[in-house]
């Protein structure tokens, strides 16, 4: 990038242009028509208004012509685009791109595990992992449990817990029955696996109504990392009823808490935070400021041999070639295109395209398509070689940088990343996403200073200052690494403080 922002917008620096080759400026506040620009070696009068976040051409641009934006391609013209006009979906058509992949010539080794790592104070687990939280979680095998799930969870609220017991949860969701066994019961499993074993889960309870396809018995037999002193399972129809349920799981919660009382945090070195990278309501600056910026936090977790997690796949699609050269080798490029491939194998089922991602509100916030969006997107996971690739929910086991496979659907990507053992999640956003996590503390990054004056009361770090020219991506990357350790030891984010607690798993087959 060039991103040389000055503090004052003038006519040199009202519009950021990112790279030399590219064709389009992004107006960095609202420029009015006919005002004069002077980005880089171009001088361009405006000839529409530009709103914030919007790109400008640079030069006339012909029908076909391919527009390019961070040094790559967007999409090309679809009509005749003169100098200085509003480049936007009216003008800028989406085109499946047929990349030329590089892959790596050599292995690139997995990151060393750093002796001098900086530390956090977490719960140490049985299987070495270590927790952010020390939550009581009550997950619900199926739908037909979900209300009977929350119940028992709102019958703790305003209960005084112990200082290390950060509460009881409820995991209600609409799945779990009218399943065809195979694929989809398979990765409900996994999902809800994950979750009743995460790290930041001392212990739980899985409910059932008790004739669901997903039977509790899956997760409660051998083969499962479950100790039957962390886990109890019961069904509403073997407990007799609701009320009865309620009662019941009241009396094991009791006992899990004495037991979570005695856990105590400890010193724990910085490597061993497994941190989930999303975004959502993203906009125009997500790819300028916050992305970037956590982009440097992740590259620095992951040279001390941290786990950062990039997610979303629709949206990588158009950058997919970036994390393909930097692929530990070229089996795990390989395994992400693998993944690609499926994903759009599962959209073509439902006659979609992965153009459909953006959403009103990207667009509003002047994103065009998904190329332009997923260009941003990939910046949350810096510049760090690629260590493995993993499915939906698997548990993510490998040091260093790597990508799972999930939804750009924000719940279902967070659901996911929870699942596969993320005790930590950072998201970025643009328009101002509110969302969390039941038992996984969630940091918010506003990419615009706009919408963090708007929602101070969700937003954790503000990125919009890059822009502002207050401050550079190093240094807000920087605070949001300060910020990962302290809210990694115990300091509550904005989304847990609001009481979000969103959690939807992905269901990809049919109801039966």
């Amino acid at each position: 990038m060039l991103l040389d922002i000055q503090k004052l917008p003038t006519s040199a620096n009202s519009a950021i242009l990112l790279h030399a080759k590219d064709d389009v400026a992004v107006a960095r506040v609202n420029i009015p028509s006919g005002s004069k620009l002077e980005l880089g070696p171009a001088r361009v009068t405006a000839v529409d208004n530009i709103p914030a976040g919007h790109k400008i051409a640079l030069h006339d641009i012909a029908t076909g012509a391919v527009v390019h934006r961070y040094g790559h391609a967007i999409g090309r013209a679809k009509r005749p685009i003169r100098a200085g006009e509003h480049v936007h979906t009216q003008n800028l058509g989406y085109e499946e791109l047929h990349q030329d992949y590089e892959f790596p010539a050599v292995d690139i080794p997995i990151p060393a595990r750093s002796a001098n790592a900086p530390t956090f104070m977490g719960y140490a687990r049985e299987d070495g992992r270590v927790g952010t939280r020390n939550y009581i979680a009550v997950v619900a095998a199926s739908n037909c449990a979900a209300h009977t799930a929350e119940w028992i969870a709102r019958s703790f609220e305003g209960q005084q817990f112990p200082a290390n017991v950060d509460g009881v949860v409820a995991f209600p969701h609409g799945e779990g029955c009218g399943h065809a066994f195979g694929p989809d019961v398979d990765q409900l499993r996994r999902t809800l696996g994950g979750v009743l074993a995460h790290p930041n889960v001392s212990a739980a309870i899985i409910l059932g109504l008790g004739c669901e396809v997903n039977q509790i018995d899956h997760y409660l037999g051998e083969g499962h990392n479950f100790s039957t002193d962390r886990l109890v399972g019961m069904t509403v129809q073997g407990s007799g009823g609701t009320r009865a349920t309620v009662e019941a799981a009241r009396k094991e919660i009791a006992r899990f808490i004495e037991r979570a009382e005695e856990e105590q945090r400890t010193e724990a070195p910085a490597w061993k935070i497994t941190l989930g990278l999303n975004c959502g309501g993203s906009d125009s600056f997500s790819g300028i400021t916050a992305n970037p910026a956590l982009g440097h936090c992740s590259d620095m977790l992951a040279a001390l041999g941290g786990t950062p997690v990039l997610a979303e796949t629709p949206e990588i699609i158009g950058a997919e070639h970036l994390l393909v050269r930097r692929a530990r080798n070229r089996e795990v490029g390989e395994k992400l295109l693998t993944k690609i491939r499926e994903y759009k194998r599962y959209l073509n089922r439902f006659d979609g395209s992965f153009d459909d991602n953006p959403s009103p509100g990207n667009k509003a916030g002047g994103l065009s398509n998904i190329l332009e969006k997923s260009l941003g997107a990939v910046a949350k996971g810096g510049t760090s070689p690629m260590i493995d690739v993993y499915e939906y929910a698997e548990q993510v086991t490998a040091p260093g940088f790597c990508f799972m496979n999930t939804p750009g659907y924000d719940p279902v990507s967070l659901s996911g990343l929870a699942a596969g053992g993320c005790n930590l999640i950072a998201f970025t956003t643009g328009r101002g996403s509110a969302i969390g996590f039941p038992t996984i503390p969630v940091i918010k990054i506003a990419t615009n200073s706009g919408t963090y004056r708007r929602m101070q009361d969700n937003m954790d770090v503000n990125a919009g200052d890059i822009a502002d020219g207050e401050r550079t991506i190093e240094e807000v990357g920087q605070e949001i690494f300060d910020l990962m350790l302290e809210v990694a030891s115990g300091r509550h984010t904005c989304a847990e403080r609001l009481g979000h607690k969103e959690f939807v798993p992905w269901r990809i087959g049919p109801v039966m």
